[in-house]
């Protein structure tokens, strides 16, 4: 999303028309992002203000992800969540409890309202059981001021306080990128998945077997491409300028 829909709080050149193409062409897709703070309610006003009419069926967040994972795994559990309202929101709406003691999981996601005592507490859970989960392993965010730590940056306190390895769910994980597919009713060839960074959507398009695309619109440039051992089927300045064989003869449909 975030340096390939919009930078900040503006839309990157050619967003939006490329956003009605596909609507207009009538290839189904969705809105993917790693960040757990905001709802998919939340993601699809921002985009609507920003000039993108959006229905908050067409974003999948990390939170959700993560929640619905959770769900199959233990239905009606229990989670202690490190983050904030749009990750809590997608636990309660895949009926979980979130609590803070005797909890089957510690969920972790980002958020500017962590502090230290939080920390303490989830490593203590962690000690007494609980199964560690982050939605995410980005360790930095890009904002408006510069970078801010990242989920990744987090979980990784409680992973060296306790000695465990928390489970992510979000990009670049198979978890996500399936699920995604799944609510697009699509085969793998039929994907693409558009992309920023690297180690996150190139990397999980990758694994997945869909075809990526790399747009240097975020803060991946052409020069750090060469630093990974795999590479994207496809680089763009942006999503305005995505090659035309993309869309031939409607073969591949397009999350964004």
């Amino acid at each position: 999303m975030d340096g390939v829909i919009y930078r900040g709080n503006q839309l990157v050149p050619g967003a939006d028309r490329f956003i009605n193409f596909l609507r207009a062409e009538g290839h189904p897709f969705l809105f993917l992002t790693n960040n757990s703070q905001r709802s998919r309610r939340d993601v699809a006003h921002k985009l609507c203000r920003l000039g993108i009419e959006t229905s908050h069926e067409e974003v999948f967040t990390c939170a959700m992800a993560t929640a619905r994972f959770l769900a199959s795994q233990r239905p009606g559990g229990t989670a202690f969540v490190v983050g904030e309202n749009g990750l809590a929101n997608a636990l309660h709406i895949n009926g979980f409890t979130v609590a803070d003691d005797d909890v089957d999981f510690v969920v972790v996601g980002e958020g500017r309202t962590i502090n230290f005592e939080i920390l303490e507490h989830a490593t203590r859970l962690v000690d007494k059981g609980a199964r560690l989960i982050a939605t995410n392993m980005d360790t930095r965010c890009p904002t408006e001021s510069g970078a801010r730590p990242g989920c990744g940056a987090i979980v990784a306190a409680i992973e060296k306080a306790t000695g465990k390895q928390a489970f992510s769910v979000g990009k670049p994980s198979p978890v996500m990128m399936r699920i995604a597919r799944q609510e697009l009713g699509l085969r793998t060839g039929e994907v693409v998945m558009v992309g920023d960074t690297m180690y996150t959507d190139v990397l999980g398009g990758v694994q997945m077997g869909y075809t990526t695309v790399l747009v240097l619109s975020g803060h991946t440039t052409l020069e750090e491409v060469k630093n990974y051992a795999y590479r994207p089927d496809y680089i763009a300045s942006s999503v305005a300028d995505l090659p035309e064989e993309l869309f031939r003869g409607n073969r591949i449909k397009v999350p964004a």
